[in-house]
């Protein structure tokens, strides 16, 4: 009986120690080999994330999630790679930003330059919808292929915002707050119905700008002369062959079509493999030599450790993971150079300032910090970047917003119309300073000015010694302004124009490194495994090491959807800081 008992057991065992490893199997994924002859495939109607925080929601969640660079960094490992020929790539709705457009638009163009084919084959740009975008980034490859029952939406941009004035207004609610200055425009969402001069003007800039640059890229492409671009754009939607006899695609065909002709170009042998598991295989690029440390910098500027929302899918920058990573970076005598990759529309002044000390200490410490920026780098995005030896943004990054802003909304109206009544006991002159059941006293308002203004001369101040410009010029281009990378560039805000290549380029020569040697790029802090942002309970040792280290209990921390909602419209509890006076609003376009 004990013998069976003891077989019963080893029986248990070996089918738990079979199934962990399949399950290792499932997670980790067998490594597999790239063909002799690889055709790579990439589908970019995908969104690409910046980076994939090490909380255990996000990893959860955003495990199948590829990031930019994971896709820059496959196109450069198999441009240089004897084993791959081509790239196939599936274009439709890219749902991605105009600065991540342009990254990948360059990452094929030099795919293409080590005399690589490169076609894209979309469904439809558009479908009954706008499709600049997508379209292009197709332009990027030497032969655009589109369905039959597909469109080309190449029909211009246009820029729309909503305006909550008269909603607020109908529930009873005001906001009273104020800026620096005029197109820092975030409070016209709810001052506002309808774009204020300057707001028109910053929007319209950015719309001028964007159009230049998908007329120059497209028409170089195309060889299309860029006189006739506006005619070509007016005369759209192209439904199908109109596409064809336009110029905009060089061929109508199915998918079956479109990869038979492209493994016939390839040659016999030829094998596909998607930009994920080809990177996984192959290994990344910038693997060996001296140490090019990359952090990232994602999301609204909190206070506090980055983070990852599920609720509503967003992440945020962290000031003391942010902090730390540099700080850790700093102090590594194996790095050479920071790489800055920074994605916001910026959120809390402290936090942003704590975070633009940490660049000012790495680079009196002799550690460069060349900053990348992604979509978006404003407001405290832009605080957070100021301070490197070297920005470098895309064209079509949305960048600067130099300026604060801050209020509160005033609830009365709304507590009276659902007969909710309050009553309060204070002490001291200033202490309904935040409630929203009170409007601001003279004094409070007299504070609330005082305060723009320092955060305003600070943030100007640090802008012309960051960048090495005039006072005076910082305060014309100022404002609280919005400008593309484009026209960042002109202003002297920005240094260079491209993405991760150029960034790396420019950190290689900062830490001396000669064009031609490798680098080896480390990430700080370095990721962990799901398992290990599950398991570690440890913490950091102590505030110095505080890019390291995420609690099992930060998985319970993961759903707070009524605050949230509350948040989207602005309704905030004043009890604790005001967080989001060097943040943008979203700039839609269609």
């Amino acid at each position: 009986m004990s013998k069976a008992i003891v077989r019963f057991l080893a029986i248990l065992g070996a089918l738990w120690l079979i199934g962990m490893v399949i399950v290792l199997v499932a997670v980790i994924g067998v490594k597999g080999k790239v063909p002799s002859k690889t055709i790579l495939e990439a589908n970019f109607e995908e969104a690409f994330l910046e980076d994939v925080p090490d909380t255990p929601s996000a990893q959860l969640i955003l495990t199948q999630k590829q990031t930019l660079r994971d896709v820059v960094d496959a196109i450069d490992r198999g441009a240089s790679d004897d084993r791959v020929v081509g790239l196939i790539a599936k274009i439709g709705a890219a749902p991605m930003g105009m600065a991540q457009t342009q990254e990948i638009r360059d990452a094929v163009q030099r795919f293409r330059a080590h005399k690589k084919f490169a076609v894209a084959y979309s469904e439809t740009f558009g479908e009954f919808g706008p499709g600049n975008g997508a379209y292009y980034l197709a332009t990027a490859f030497d032969h655009i292929y589109l369905q039959p029952s597909g469109d080309v939406g190449l029909t211009g941009i246009i820029m729309e915002s909503p305006f909550v004035k008269g909603t607020l207004s109908k529930l009873g609610i005001t906001f009273h707050g104020d800026h620096r200055y005029e197109y820092k425009n975030a409070l016209n969402f709810f001052t506002e119905t309808k774009y204020t001069g300057p707001h028109k003007e910053a929007m319209t800039a950015i719309m001028n700008s964007w159009f230049n640059q998908m007329k120059d890229g497209i028409c170089q492409a195309r060889q299309i002369a860029p006189e006739k671009f506006q005619a070509l754009v007016d005369a759209g939607p192209y439904l199908g062959k109109e596409a064809v006899a336009a110029k905009l695609v060089d061929a109508v065909a199915y998918r079956d079509e479109v990869y038979t002709d492209v493994k016939s170009k390839a040659g016999e042998g030829a094998e596909l493999l998607f930009l994920d598991k080809y990177l996984r295989r192959a290994g990344r690029p910038h693997d060996r030599g001296k140490t090019v440390a990359l952090v990232f910098g994602v999301g609204a500027v909190t206070r506090g450790k980055s983070d990852y929302d599920p609720v509503q899918g967003s992440q945020n920058m962290g000031s003391d993971t942010v902090a730390g990573a540099i700080r850790a970076a700093a102090e590594d005598k194996d790095v050479k150079a920071i790489l800055f990759r920074v994605d916001s529309p910026g959120g809390s002044y402290v936090a942003s300032d704590s975070i633009w000390r940490e660049v000012v200490r790495a680079r009196q410490a002799g550690k460069p910090v060349i900053v990348s920026m992604g979509n978006l780098a404003g407001s405290g995005g832009y605080f957070v970047a100021m301070a490197a030896d070297k920005i470098v943004a895309e064209p079509g990054t949305i960048t600067a917003s130099i300026g604060v802003l801050g209020g509160k909304m005033l609830t009365n109206g709304l507590w009276d119309k659902v007969g909710l009544s309050w009553d309060e006991v204070h002490q001291g002159e200033n202490a309904t300073m935040f409630t929203g059941t009170h409007d601001y006293t003279p004094a409070e308002w007299g504070r609330f000015q005082a305060w723009l203004d320092r955060v305003y001369l600070d943030f100007t101040g640090k802008v012309a010694d960051g960048r090495k410009l005039p006072k005076e010029k910082v305060l014309e281009i100022a404002k609280g302004r919005i400008w593309s990378g484009l026209d960042a560039k002109n202003l002297g805000l920005v240094d260079e124009l491209g993405g991760y290549d150029t960034a790396l380029n420019l950190a290689k020569k900062a830490a001396g490194v000669p064009r031609g040697d490798e680098v080896k790029i480390v990430v700080f802090p370095r990721p962990k495994t799901l398992l290990e942002s599950l398991l570690d309970r440890r913490g950091p040792e102590n505030s110095d090491k505080e890019a390291v280290g995420q609690t099992l209990a930060r998985i319970l921390q993961i759903v707070q959807p009524a605050a949230r909602q509350l948040d989207a419209v602005g309704i905030k509890s004043h009890d604790g800081d005001q967080d989001d006076v060097l943040r943008m609003p979203a700039v839609p376009n269609r």
